[in-house]
């Protein structure tokens, strides 16, 4: 199916559908629905015999679009390209974004991503055209920029090759990461299968002033539950409150319920989004809203008794809510910026900021980039620059274009703002600095979404701290972290001292409206089977899949455990980004990044471990070839929230090429557990949670009927320690009838091959 703008005809459709299979649901299930309820189940593909047992039944649900980004992208069309289809099922869009390194400026960086990845960027707009997508070319904007501004509508589902995704939430959509082997299953016509999450309500009072904007309420909740506190959970925001905030300060909350571990964040529909839907040219949209509010919004009894409806509720009140900033190194580490200061001092953090960062796809919307702009008005008007340096990413051409027009790009440049391109940029990673080395202590601000160690720069001992972008210009303009614009001064040029206002509040529509721009975008061909699409053979940066081959029981005997980690093992641990994001679409090229960021249990080291075979101390991606080529399959140990951060399915793909045939934790990020079960890796989780600590570093590990495996029932392992004796341990996984049959085919997309043949 060619990719269409979320036309009236599509989403009058998705309303009719949705509003029929939940009358089926109902007739099964009566009682009030929330808001969540309502998007999921409008969209079960056999909404008459799923099973609905919130956090227990999986469910096969038919999303309304896919989206992809340039680097998610190469991998997912790469396995399309296997499926065997001629064009995708659903709407489906790429946008390039990831790949635009920030270090001159918009324009010469725009020029350097071109020259340098005009191989991936011309398979990406060829594959676009023969599949049928839409493509959205360096320069056009942030994924979830441009699908807030172009695709998002209330009441849809979404699902993007990207954790962030979610963004779409502050139009009312559940939109979802996921790996891209869950995309390829929907472009090529099939469910998609999730496990039913639980819902968590958040109840919103009061109204946001002065200091205080939509950031500090997702910074806020991280700081409550935690980087873990809503895997397999729906944050679903409801109460008076939520109508005090913008559409785009909505999307803002909802991106950032990734750093949550959530399934995706929904705001129900209000007039703040009919606002935004006109103001992008899609008034069509807002009047079908409109008259489908039922479907939209929870139903009036949730609200007046939300503990029976939600699985867990909170509530912020915004009247009283402090800015705050988080970090470094995991986003839920939380304070109000009252006690930023005092942990500074504490924590020998280094005082002094680098850098200050706005933007990226969090915060780059007018009304975020407007109040920035108030703050740095304030500061020419006091004869002031920053003291930090200040980067500047745009979420979108459109974005870029109208505070080009309304001055607000003139008010930060002349504080000393360097524009970047519209894209990701540093807060992925493509951030080429010069003033710091690896090494190097050093502390920036940034209002992006992520923080974890090396994260922006590569560099393992730059403290990233998150806040809103009006905290970063205050806080950058004083150079400080200790500095907190609500009580403390500036010193101006001439000696005297002046306190910063509150932003005033922004417009979140311009008032001469936004000027639209489609630059970059090319539109999909009605019948691209003539297109060709070419990859050089000797190609470092693309190459063609071979399906892996399917496991035999004796892969899961006598495994010898490649590495033990300890701590935090985010995806940006196992598969690290920056300079490895050029090798996306070559699986054994970027293979030699895999584990190099992750932390060894015992010896605190990153990227080495031992080699069984001779016991001496290599990087990771060296030992596990070398276990390959000697015939041995193997299994890593991991610790809490493994695979924690991005949806890059390279993280699964990497193990799974070089030989992993489990991996074993004590608990599991939600993306990353998809995409072990979809590429052929037993994920397994520790039935007590402190046989973590039986692993010895030089073990080798056997898993009993390992192919044999019944949902619900756990598995024994052996651990064979080194000098002869053993341990014997049980271990859990939520691996279904069908994930199973994945793992026994090889793979998800063996499966899916297999089926059409």
């Amino acid at each position: 199916m060619p990719e269409i703008e979320s036309s009236q005809e599509l989403v009058s459709q998705v309303y009719q559908q949705s509003r029929a299979r939940l009358e089926i649901v109902r007739n099964r299930r009566p009682g009030p629905l929330t808001l969540t309820d309502k998007i999921l189940l409008g969209h079960l593909d056999d909404p008459a015999s799923s099973e609905l047992d919130r956090g227990s039944s999986y469910v096969a649900l038919r999303p309304d679009r896919v989206a992809m980004q340039d680097a998610t992208a190469q991998m997912a069309l790469l396995q399309f390209m296997q499926a065997g289809r001629d064009e995708t099922a659903v709407p489906a869009t790429v946008h390039c974004d990831h790949l635009v390194r920030a270090y001159s400026g918009a324009d010469s960086d725009l020029a350097t991503a071109r020259n340098e990845n005009s191989e991936v960027y011309d398979f990406l707009s060829t594959a676009c055209s023969k599949y049928g997508l839409g493509f959205w070319g360096p320069s056009s904007g942030i994924i979830h920029q441009v699908v807030l501004e172009n695709y998002a509508f209330p009441g849809g589902l979404m699902i993007g090759t990207d954790s962030h995704t979610p963004n779409a939430g502050g139009l009312g959509m559940c939109a979802v990461g996921v790996g891209g082997a869950d995309a390829v299953d929907v472009l090529a016509g099939f469910s998609w299968e999730v496990l039913l999450p639980r819902v968590t309500g958040v109840r919103l009072v009061g109204k946001l002033s002065g200091w205080t904007a939509p950031k500090d309420i997702i910074l806020a909740l991280l700081g409550m539950l935690s980087v873990k506190g809503g895997t397999n959970r729906v944050i679903e925001y409801f109460g008076a409150g939520t109508a005090a905030i913008s559409c785009t300060g909505k999307a803002t909350i909802c991106n950032m319920g990734a750093e949550l571990g959530a399934t995706c964040s929904v705001f129900p529909f209000d007039q703040r989004m009919a606002l935004y839907l006109r103001a992008t040219s899609r008034s069509a949209l807002a009047d079908l809203a409109e008259k489908a509010d039922d479907l939209l919004t929870a139903d009036g009894e949730v609200a007046g008794s939300p503990e029976r409806y939600y699985d867990e509720v909170y509530e912020i009140d915004l009247s009283t809510l402090e800015p705050h900033v988080v970090g470094p190194h995991t986003p839920d580490l939380a304070r109000p910026i009252s006690q930023l200061a005092a942990d500074t001092a504490r924590e020998n953090y280094p005082d002094r900021i680098s850098t200050a960062l706005v933007g990226s796809c969090t915060n780059s919307s007018y009304e975020d980039l407007t109040r920035a702009a108030d703050i740095a008005r304030q500061a020419t008007d006091l004869g002031l620059v920053m003291k930090s340096k200040l980067l500047v990413s745009p979420g979108s051409d459109t974005i870029f274009k109208t505070i080009a027009r309304d001055g607000q790009m003139d008010a930060l440049s002349a504080v000393g703002a360097k524009v970047l391109a519209n894209a990701c940029g540093p807060c992925i990673g493509q951030w080429q600095r010069d003033d710091i080395k690896k090494g190097q202590a050093d502390s920036i601000l940034t209002s992006f979404n992520r923080n974890f160690p090396g994260r922006n720069d590569s560099n393992p001992e730059t403290l990233a701290f998150i806040a809103s972008p009006e905290i970063v210009m205050a806080l950058g303009l004083a150079g400080s972290l200790s500095f907190n614009p609500l009580v403390d001064e500036l010193v101006t040029p001439d000696g005297s001292t002046a306190k910063l206002a509150a932003p005033l509040a922004a417009p979140e529509i311009p008032e001469n409206g936004f000027v639209e721009s489609r630059s970059g975008y090319q539109a999909p061909v009605s019948n691209g089977s003539s297109t060709a699409i070419e990859i050089a053979p000797d190609s470092q940066r693309l190459a063609l899949l071979k399906p892996f081959a399917a496991p035999v029981e004796s892969n899961y005997q006598r495994m010898p455990l490649l590495l033990k980690t300890s701590g935090k093992t985010t995806t940006d641990h196992i598969s690290p980004a920056g300079p490895w994001l050029r090798y996306r679409g070559h699986l054994d090229r970027i293979s030699d990044n895999m584990f190099t960021g992750a932390t060894r249990a015992g010896s605190g080291e990153r990227g080495t471990t031992t080699n069984p075979l001779d016991g001496e101390q290599q990087a990771v991606p060296a030992v596990a070839r070398a276990l390959r080529a000697a015939g041995k399959h193997w299994v890593v140990v991991g610790d809490d929230n493994y695979g924690e951060g991005s949806s890059r399915e390279h993280a699964a793909m990497s193990p799974r090429l070089l030989g992993a045939a489990a991996v074993i934790v004590r608990s599991f990020a939600r993306i990353h557990e998809s995409n072990l079960k979809k590429q052929g890796i037993l994920p397994l989780i520790f039935s007590d949670y402190d046989d973590y600590e039986l692993v010895l570093a030089d073990d080798e590990i056997s898993i009993a009927g390992a192919l044999d495996l019944e949902p619900g029932v756990p598995l024994l392992a052996t651990l064979h320690h080194a000098g002869g004796s053993s341990d014997e341990i049980a271990l859990k996984h939520t691996l279904n009838h069908e994930q199973i049959s994945w793992l026994k085919a090889g793979s998800a997309l063996n499966k899916l091959r297999d089926s059409e043949t």
